[in-house]
């Protein structure tokens, strides 16, 4: 995080120059400018509301605690809210970071809340010299970059399923429940966001500004439609993880009643065994063969018949 407030700022030019806060007064110098700030800054909420000269309503769009992806024209400028994958060591891709700009045809003003890889990439380009030289094309090339990111997050999620169906087998349901439930979150979390930009970049293209030219609005209708096929990859992703879990259920569901039948079969052999044992068991005078010393062994052998009977009767009846 920057201390007082200003990542860095560009005179986008070749070469570009490195700009500081007493550079950044409105209208100070001819060549379109790309300032990056960092919104947790107090000195940052001054600037733009007393030196930026920026609309309070852009001003609170810029400095809002929650966004969602959404644009709005004001005069000759535009602000865009976008959202990226967040990157950051020890966080979760779809707890997604947000990227809040104002565009016209003399600045970039970009504010972040958390560090954006997309960005850097775009500055490292500014500083070898080979970066854009228009605030307009440096849009374009942070959306590339965004979009390029999670791309790989996206299809990381499909790779994970397929995972899943393979290992099926091998893996005990409840492991692989856990797991799709978290993979559904993870989509659920992603396209929230990821569906709102769609329209967003879609919208950017069709709307009659002069912030882009038709190169840079075709440009934007294909990052919408990589945006079109993300958002589709992860409502796809999503269905399958819902049917795995189904499958899953199901086959559990099947285990449980196969083992419930068996038992129940079970049950049912032995109960006429138990009964004439529970019979013969009674401590009362008249037990028949309680005198006779083989009598043991033929009630032995009567209850091994009469399990055979009803094992053969079973298989006849289709129940084995």
């Amino acid at each position: 995080m920057s201390a007082d407030g200003l990542v860095f700022a560009y005179r986008l030019t070749r070469p570009s120059r490195a700009l500081g806060w007493k550079d950044l007064d409105e209208g100070s110098g001819e060549d379109p400018a790309w300032v990056h700030l960092e919104r947790t800054v107090p000195a940052v909420g001054r600037w733009l509301r007393e030196r930026s000269g920026l609309d309070p309503v852009v001003v609170d769009a810029l400095l809002a605690e929650e966004t969602r992806p959404r644009s709005a024209s004001f005069g000759e400028g535009m602000v865009i809210l976008l959202r990226g994958v967040n990157l950051n060591p020890g966080a979760l891709p779809e707890d997604m970071v947000a990227l809040r700009v104002w565009i016209d045809p003399r600045r970039l003003i970009t504010v972040r809340s958390r560090r954006l890889a997309a960005a850097q990439d775009v500055r490292e380009e500014v500083e070898a010299g080979n970066g854009p030289t228009t605030s307009s094309a440096t849009l374009l090339r942070l959306i590339t970059r965004l979009i390029g990111r999670i791309g790989p997050v996206v299809d990381g999620l499909g790779d994970e399923i397929d995972q899943i169906e393979e290992s099926m087998a091998a893996h005990a349901p409840r492991e692989l429940r856990a797991r799709l439930a978290a993979l559904r979150r993870k989509a659920i979390g992603l396209r929230r966001y990821l569906a709102p930009q769609r329209d967003v970049l879609a919208r950017l293209y069709v709307e009659s500004s002069d912030l882009f030219d038709d190169r840079a609005r075709l440009a934007l209708r294909e990052s919408a439609d990589s945006m079109l096929r993300y958002v589709e990859e992860l409502d796809a992703a999503r269905e399958r993880a819902a049917v795995i879990s189904e499958e899953l259920t199901a086959a559990a569901g099947e285990r449980m009643n196969r083992t419930m039948y068996v038992l129940s079969l079970v049950s049912t052999v032995f109960l006429p065994l138990g009964f004439v044992t529970g019979l013969l068991g009674v401590n009362v005078a008249g037990i028949p063969g309680a005198e006779v010393p083989f009598a043991f062994l033929l009630l032995s052998a009567g209850l091994v018949v009469l399990a055979v009977v009803e094992v053969i009767l079973f298989r006849r009846w289709r129940f084995l």
